[in-house]
């Protein structure tokens, strides 16, 4: 009898806990609530301030998002606004963030936080930056506004890592930009390849993939040719051994594109030389 008289015990003191647990959030719940519909703003700014410090920005946004109005234009309205656009950004959302870090600085521009306010505004278009197989339009703006950002402020402590983060940025493009370029190919449209390799190349001096864009404008040049009409292939073979040249004066004989590139000139001299003869 005795174990069952334990499991007895023992579920009516979880029973009990529950029930205290329960109790301690409905009074919590009933608190905020009531502290939501007070007209006492004193204490909702102390509690909003009290919940953004335990990292419960839902509840603290929710209290701002009315003191923002109420303080309008008072003392306390630059700090309000700071913890809001703060709350904003740690929780997650930050489109609207950066929408309240710009309202900042417009609204204090002299304040100390507005160099901080700043650059947050411009994280906040790099934290929206996607992977680089996505649309890049938030890469892009993310790019502009760090730039913006250190062109304000040269001498802020920021400069460095907006820099890093403007490479970051530019690294995605890079690759979005040759990843197009690889499916125009292998989609055989050899010409829109082309151009698009050769604005890699124009877009990303040092591109990392500057050794694979120039040989695969080199076999571009040669497919289109291969795949003319007649009076356009001299023309066309002629910019595959322009294109070689090109690739051979940077990479004479440290690529590993050097054997198949020298095939496509090659073979583009020897279809020139036929075509000569006709």
């Amino acid at each position: 009898m005795r174990p069952i008289l334990l499991t007895v015990k023992k579920l009516k003191n979880s029973v009990g806990l529950f029930l205290l647990c329960a109790i301690i959030i409905l009074s919590s719940c009933s608190d905020y609530n009531k502290l939501l519909k007070s007209s006492d703003y004193t204490k909702k700014y102390d509690a909003a301030v009290a919940y953004y410090n335990k990292g419960e920005y839902s509840k603290a946004l929710a209290l701002l998002e009315e003191l923002v109005s109420v303080y309008r234009g008072t003392d306390k309205a630059e700090k309000i606004m700071y913890y809001y656009a703060y709350a904003t950004y740690l929780s997650g959302d930050y489109l609207l963030a950066g929408y309240h870090f710009s309202n900042y600085v417009k609204s204090f521009p002299a304040s100390a936080r507005a160099e901080e306010c700043a650059f947050l505004y411009a994280y906040c278009f790099y934290e929206e930056s996607p992977r680089y197989s996505l649309d890049q339009t938030d890469t892009k703006n993310a790019i502009k506004e760090l730039q913006l950002f250190i062109n304000k402020y040269p001498g802020s402590q920021k400069v460095s890592e907006s820099n890093d983060l403007i490479a970051k940025l530019r690294s995605k493009l890079e690759m979005k930009y040759y990843e197009i370029s690889k499916q125009y190919y292998f989609l055989l449209d050899y010409k829109a390849a082309i151009v698009s390799f050769e604005n890699v190349l124009k877009e990303f001096p040092d591109s990392k993939y500057r050794e694979d864009a120039m040989f695969m404008i080199v076999k571009s040049h040669y497919s289109y040719a291969e795949k003319s009409v007649e009076k356009k292939k001299t023309e066309r073979y002629k910019s595959t051994i322009d294109s070689y040249n090109k690739f051979i004066s940077y990479y004479p004989d440290n690529s590993r594109f050097n054997k198949e590139a020298e095939g496509y000139f090659s073979s583009a001299k020897k279809q020139l030389e036929i075509l000569n003869k006709q």
